[in-house]
């Protein structure tokens, strides 16, 4: 275990612990409100000994971590799990108990990309309770006495974290845009949520498991910790498990086409003229340069493509690499039974190929060669005319996925 250091939203200095081999897939524990890292420590431990690099970390105001930052809004704290995530070198699993779990469904549903491989959250709330509200404004009382403003902190903290019309706002709208593998974890006995409400819950999740632990409560991560850990273990195991998927000749060629995927690429519009004049177009992400001198590129297209005679037939096709505004256009030119030159500008250079207008770059090419291997035909054309935008930025392809430049 070691003492780790993270920069939170608005440069808020967040302390944490770290356990196991770094190079273990990881695991985020975040406690709740009124408590710190230091709950975690058997869970910690036992993710560690399981294979896991595990990180807790005390929220802001809480334990070490700064306090008198002047920020206590829910926007601050789902900022601090953003901050955090960005310095993970993989994106690990989240564990959250109640405000902790709440707080980056958040977080991970508000996020353009994915920001974690899985997430666990205990006791998500389905009402307002105001009991509940008594009885955290009671305990804040031992954080509070550690602060100059003790009035200040307190008015902020039970304002805006127990404001659970706000929260709860905020949690149905992210929780559609969840896709990652979600565990929902909650005690019977709790009385912030209830069953039906969380298998409402989970019907907006596509991939999602309930589990409910008799006789705990609002703390069920820690009031039953065994079947909470060993609920834990299985779910990590099942749903993100500690050996990488491998191919090998013969199996599942899923499997190889998902390790391909973990190239990130850009995402172009391959296009021609046909024999009778007409511009055609495909969306490719198989587009790499070859050579300076000569200034040589090539792209991969399908021999299943419907318009690959007409690049068979062309002497010159044109590479339009998009930007991130251009997804509409990339899903255009990669659908069927569409006129997809209607509703897209564009015009000829010298060449008299489609050149897309307002790409983040055109390449126009004069065909040097077609070789046939496998399934594809690569087009390999010499660049004769290109030119970019610096002021966009790529729209990118993923593991499946459209994505974006993440700028920290």
């Amino acid at each position: 275990m070691a003492k780790i250091e993270f920069q939170g939203f608005g440069g808020t200095v967040l302390y944490g612990f770290d356990y196991g081999n770094r190079e273990n897939p990881a695991v985020l524990l975040l406690h709740g409100v009124m408590q710190t890292r230091s709950v975690w420590h058997e869970s910690a431990q036992a993710l560690a000994r399981a294979g896991r690099y595990v990180v807790c970390i005390d929220l802001r105001g809480h334990g070490e971590s700064q306090h008198n930052v002047g920020s206590y809004t829910l926007d601050a704290y789902v900022g601090d799990i953003k901050a955090v995530l960005a310095e993970f070198s993989s994106r690990p699993t989240i564990i959250g108990s109640t405000i902790g779990g709440w707080i980056s469904l958040i977080a991970l549903g508000e996020a353009n990309t994915p920001l974690a491989t899985g997430v666990v959250i205990t006791n998500p709330p389905s009402s307002i309770p105001q009991e509940e509200i008594a009885d955290a404004k009671n305990a804040l009382s031992h954080i509070t006495n550690q602060l100059e403003s003790q009035t200040t902190f307190n008015n902020e903290v039970t304002k805006v974290i127990y404001d659970f019309e706000s929260l709860q706002n905020r949690l149905d709208s992210a929780i559609s845009n969840i896709t990652i593998p979600t565990l929902i974890v909650r005690g019977t006995d709790s009385k912030i949520s209830s069953s039906e409400h969380i298998k409402q819950l989970a019907d907006s999740i596509p991939d999602v498991q309930i589990k409910e632990i008799e006789g705990a409560g609002h703390h069920v991560a820690f009031e039953k910790f065994d079947e909470f850990n060993a609920t834990i273990l299985e779910f990590l195991e099942r749903k993100i498990p500690r050996t990488s998927p491998e191919y090998i000749s013969g199996s599942d060629i899923r499997t190889l086409r998902d390790s391909m995927g973990c190239f990130a690429t850009g995402v172009t519009v391959v296009t021609c003229k046909d024999s009778s004049g007409n511009p055609v177009g495909l969306t490719a992400n198989s587009f790499t340069s070859v050579s300076l001198e000569p200034p040589l590129v090539l792209v991969c297209l399908a021999k299943n493509a419907g318009s690959l005679q007409a690049f068979s037939d062309a002497d010159s096709f044109a590479i339009n690499v998009l930007h991130i505004g251009q997804q509409p256009t990339s899903n255009l030119f990669a659908s069927k039974g569409l006129d997809r030159f209607a509703a897209t500008d564009w015009e000829v250079w010298e060449q008299d190929s489609a050149i897309i207008q307002n790409s983040l770059a055109n390449f126009e090419c004069t065909k040097q060669s077609e070789i046939e291997q496998g399934d594809h035909i690569i087009l390999i054309g010499e660049v004769q005319r290109a030119k970019f935008e610096p002021r966009k930025d790529p729209l990118l392809y993923f593991s499946g996925k459209y994505r974006r430049l993440h700028f920290q």
